[in-house]
């Protein structure tokens, strides 16, 4: 599995960040496109009509653009983008990595919970370990995540990921190795640089964990 913009794959496409102007793998940036009343939208699944306008995974990079009227540039004609853009990109980021482990439950490829997750990693069934970033950091370090790389991920706080476990919170998840699972690391890449998260993880604290 390769991180949104930590790696890229052969035969992956690249775009040119219109802030930056990096070139880099699409895994790490975001699209957006401009809307029939030219105002500024993402592009999160990346299915939207349009010529796609592309920035980092990044805040700063996002606000940059905004501010600036780099967007405005890129698509050649006066567009509006509205308050508040990055914030929006990562609300949509959050509920799009939501919905992917959600559905990784769903196909039991997901388990959540301090001892289900301690069963999977004895196993060697798990690929991929997730910790609520304000989970307890004592609760946390009793597990560790597979060997390699891009095999945890700490964005998600409790609440997020009891909507994606059916539950009120959760702080222990993990996923098996399959597609899910990649596209679930990809996202939650680009979501923890967006939250400003080095490779994923947060320090934070709890009284109790799932």
């Amino acid at each position: 599995m390769t991180r949104g913009g930590a790696g890229k794959a052969a035969d992956e496409p690249e775009r040119r960040c219109i802030v930056t102007g990096e070139v880099q793998p699409k895994g790490g940036l975001i699209r957006f496109v401009v809307s029939p009343a030219g105002e500024v939208v993402p592009d999160i699944l990346g299915r939207l009509p349009g010529r796609g306008i592309w920035v980092s995974a990044d805040r700063a990079a996002i606000e940059k653009a905004a501010k600036k009227g780099l967007f405005a540039r890129a698509a050649r004609q006066a567009v509006t983008a509205p308050e508040g853009l990055a914030a929006d990109v990562e609300a949509q980021l959050a509920r799009r990595v939501v919905d992917l482990v959600s559905l990784a439950r769903k196909a039991g490829e997901a388990v959540v919970g301090y001892e289900k997750v301690k069963d999977w990693l004895g196993k060697d069934r798990a690929a991929v370990l997730i910790q609520a970033s304000d989970g307890s950091e004592r609760g946390k370090s009793k597990l560790h995540p597979p060997a390699g790389p891009d095999s945890l991920i700490g964005c998600l706080s409790r609440q997020e990921m009891g909507l994606a476990f059916a539950r009120e919170h959760a702080i222990h998840g993990a996923l098996a190795a399959g597609g899910l699972a990649t596209r679930v690391v990809e996202e939650a890449a680009k979501l923890a640089r967006l939250r400003g998260l080095n490779g994923g993880g947060a320090a934070g604290k709890d009284t109790k964990d799932a």
